[in-house]
């Protein structure tokens, strides 16, 4: 539980930080974050609250599809805007091209990581996530359908609202899947049937 506890910690305060690194690279952003981006043109909130905002309108849209939200989710919403806050304070855009491409980089990297550390303690997906869950189990509609027609509708927004989009949104949309699916595995905590699988086959 100790172990638990703490990835989900460590992992949604890294989550806002590194998207702080990538925003803060201005070569483009995630689709959520480009909404994100938009409406603070628009209302002049931080990007931190709005994620908190969003991830509560996302939270209720789980109402009809029948999700139950676990800890993590909950925490999720509350934590991961306010370190997207804390981030923006402390880093600042590079002067150089390089530099801000080895800024966006990193800031991917340890997203994956931060998504590892988070998902794998078992403590509920975020709420994005789940909506996409949601609509599978709920009218069966494929989590990729889903995914994608959700993302690039609140990107089509963000975009249309003054949100940050180039390479690095293209790049985000490659590379997240495969870094995401290195170090799930590798970070999530053996949840209980699955260590018992493990001591049988040590037996």
């Amino acid at each position: 539980m100790f172990r638990r506890v703490s990835q989900l910690a460590v992992g949604l305060v890294l989550f806002g930080l590194s998207a702080a690194l990538m925003i803060r690279a201005e070569l483009g952003v995630d689709p959520w974050t480009v909404f994100s981006q938009g409406l603070e043109n628009v209302t002049g909130l931080s990007i931190g609250t709005l994620t908190v905002l969003i991830g509560v309108v996302v939270l209720l849209l789980w109402i009809p599809l029948r999700q139950r939200p676990g800890i993590g989710t909950v925490l999720n919403i509350l934590v991961v805007g306010p370190s997207l806050d804390l981030g923006m304070i402390w880093f600042s855009p590079p002067p150089e091209l390089w530099q801000r491409v080895l800024m966006f980089a990193l800031g991917l990297v340890l997203l994956a990581v931060a998504s590892g550390l988070y998902i794998g303690s078992h403590f509920g997906t975020g709420p994005r996530d789940g909506l996409m869950v949601g609509l599978y189990m709920r009218f069966g509609v494929p989590i990729w359908i889903g995914r994608t027609s959700v993302e690039a509708t609140v990107l089509l927004i963000g975009w249309v609202l003054g949100g940050d989009v180039w390479f690095g949104t293209i790049a985000f949309a490659v590379l997240i899947g495969p870094l995401c699916g290195f170090f799930l595995p590798l970070l999530a905590v053996p949840q209980p049937s699955t260590q018992k699988s493990r001591d049988q086959s040590n037996v």
